[in-house]
């Protein structure tokens, strides 16, 4: 219907052309709208006729045009009927003007959305599209390659840098249709083939049947024909030159391990680039570091990513990362060897992140080289904060952080690691002795062997056998029967989670300082596990109030501590006129010093 209005109206206006001998100027047309562009071929082109087939003088593209986002030119709203309008026109265009196939015209028409866009641009868009975007495009023919190419899947400003320099109609390159053709008729989505012409711009240049060859030869390799689709698809570089040496050792060897020739096909991504040379030798170096062929496919079948994600790139990291910080390569080999989960995709990346924390939080080399050695595994089970965030919470530098790691290696995943509790279970499950020695300080205090109350007691009690020996020892030394500190750590384990230092400090607190009787925590174990700041802080306030006369002497030590924020000062702070002068006091004290 719009195709004989087309040509109804080209013939009246060559009637007028005869009379006149001249056709209405282009700027008259093309300036009925002042808006910026997005595609540089309308703006100068010296054509009045579509018979022309070369272009003279190219439009120059403005760092305006180059810069404006795709969403800017989208943003300007037209209605979807005004849009279906537009590719009706400018499939009648391609098609019953410029004389491509219907497939391809009607293609490009309705994939080519931002330069339907900028061709509503150009017109009044409310207006009745089709008869004044038909008088647009009888007067400015366009470059015919911004639609052809943004229909494959390119933005506009890839297609900028991508323009033939001296040819605006598609029919001027007939490789170029040919190739695509071929492509087309074999499987590949047209979508993905814009992808291919900015990587592999060759292969839209071979004569007559060179690609179609090059496609079967990969066929020939015993690979589907889905297989070669996502193959080229992805890695459109095999199709340049003979048949890729590297791929076909990557196949041999996969081969080798029992798998299908179709299996790489599965784990094949049009977001990743491929490097087969480096696959290959990532595959030779696992064989080399000891993996037997169960091994490889295993870790193959559950990691695909180790060697295809990346072309191995991942491996080289870790294994360039451990030669930095020391380690040397038999070394690495043997690590790898007693710990193949080491190089999965998800342990590789938290090694080199937890590597990465070390390093920033300043700790030297040899240290770091000393923690992955005998801590290799957990470091690549969890996911680590960063080093602000860590330095941030516990109020303390990156050289404090640096040294309570370097004091206790197992305080980089109890105060980084997002899952604290496994990271504890796990480094005992590694070292058998380890838990045997826990188990039997936990069968000491009272717990049933294997019973449900000794398997939550192990999840409880942080640190090695010994530690929480020394720890209740302290408790005893402190002057508390052994019997009571069996009751009072039964009833709060966490006690013991704290270091033999710490709790000698409290114990030292609450006898020498509080005036407290020890056997005050039999009562209230819980003061064990507040922290000396606060403990200082509300004793202070509370010994200022029994010095005032307005709070009883020898409180018990939870009535004090155990109150929220809240309750604290409106008991003990607002029960005297100077006590919130005093409380101020005693928070700057502890803030300065």
């Amino acid at each position: 219907m719009i195709l004989p209005r087309i040509r109804k109206r080209v013939f009246e206006l060559s009637k007028m052309i005869g009379q006149s001998n001249q056709i209405a100027p282009f700027s008259s047309v093309f300036n009925e709208k002042c808006v910026v562009m997005r595609y540089p071929s309308f703006s100068s082109v010296k054509f009045r006729t579509f018979c022309s087939s070369r272009v003279t003088h190219l439009a120059k593209v403005s760092p305006t045009e180059l810069t404006q986002s795709p969403g800017s030119l989208i943003s300007n709203q037209v209605s979807r009927l005004a849009r279906t309008e537009a590719q009706d026109v400018l499939f009648d265009y391609l098609h019953g003007t410029r004389s491509l196939s219907y497939t391809d015209a009607e293609h490009i028409s309705k994939n080519s959305p931002y330069f339907i866009q900028s061709l509503l641009s150009k017109i009044d868009a409310e207006k009745d599209v089709t008869r004044s975007l038909a008088r647009f495009l009888r007067y400015n023919p366009i470059n015919e390659f911004e639609p052809f190419f943004e229909s494959l899947g390119l933005s506009p400003l890839e297609i900028s840098s991508l323009l033939p320099q001296h040819l605006m109609y598609l029919s001027d390159d007939d490789i170029l249709l040919e190739n695509y053709h071929v492509l087309w008729v074999y499987g590949i989505p047209r979508n993905k083939m814009g992808k291919m012409y900015k990587e592999a711009r060759e292969i839209f240049g071979y004569d007559y049947g060179i690609l179609s060859s090059k496609l079967q030869a990969y066929e020939n390799l015993g690979l589907s024909r889905n297989t070669v689709i996502k193959l080229v698809s992805c890695c459109p570089s095999l199709l340049i030159g003979d048949v890729d040496d590297q791929f076909i050792k990557v196949l041999e060897k996969l081969k080798g391990l029992g798998f299908k020739n179709d299996w790489i096909g599965g784990y094949l991504s049009g977001k990743s680039t491929y490097n087969w040379n480096r696959t290959v030798d990532t595959m030779e170096f696992l064989e080399k570091v000891g993996y037997r062929e169960e091994q490889l496919c295993d870790l193959f079948k559950t990691n695909p990513g180790l060697v295809f994600e990346g072309s191995g790139r991942k491996v080289y990291l870790l294994v360039g990362q451990l030669l930095k910080l020391g380690l040397k390569m038999n070394e690495i080999y043997c690590l790898f060897m007693q710990k193949p989960q080491l190089l999965s995709g998800k342990c590789t990346k938290n090694l080199l992140q937890a590597v990465g924390f070390l390093v920033e939080i300043g700790m030297r080399m040899e240290n770091i080289a000393n923690i992955v050695s005998k801590h290799a595994e957990l470091m690549g089970s969890c996911s680590l904060k960063g080093p602000k965030t860590v330095c941030s919470s516990l109020k303390v530098n990156r050289d404090g952080l640096c040294q309570i790691i370097k004091d206790d290696p197992l305080k980089l995943f109890h105060l980084a690691s997002k899952t604290k509790i496994k990271i504890y279970e796990q480094a005992e499950l590694q070292n058998p002795s380890k838990h045997l020695e826990k188990t039997t300080f936990l069968l000491r205090l009272g717990y049933v062997e294997n019973s449900e109350e000794m398997t939550k007691a192990l999840k409880k009690f942080r640190g090695r056998g010994d530690q929480l020996q020394e720890r209740f020892d302290c408790l005893v030394e402190a002057g508390l029967d052994t019997n009571i500190v069996r009751r009072i750590i039964k009833h709060a384990p966490m006690v013991l989670n704290q270091s033999k230092e710490v709790i000698e400090k409290k114990m030292d607190f609450l006898k020498n300082c509080l005036g407290y009787p020890i056997d005050s925590v039999v009562a209230f174990p819980s003061y064990l596990c507040y922290d000396l700041e606060r403990i200082n802080h509300r004793f202070t306030m509370y010994v200022s109030l029994r010095e005032r006369g307005a709070a009883k002497p020898k409180l018990s030590l939870s009535t004090i501590l155990a109150c929220s924020d809240a309750k604290f000062v409106k008991y003990f702070v607002d029960v005297h006129p100077e006590g919130p002068a005093i409380w101020e006091s005693i928070r700057k004290s502890s803030n300065s010093s």
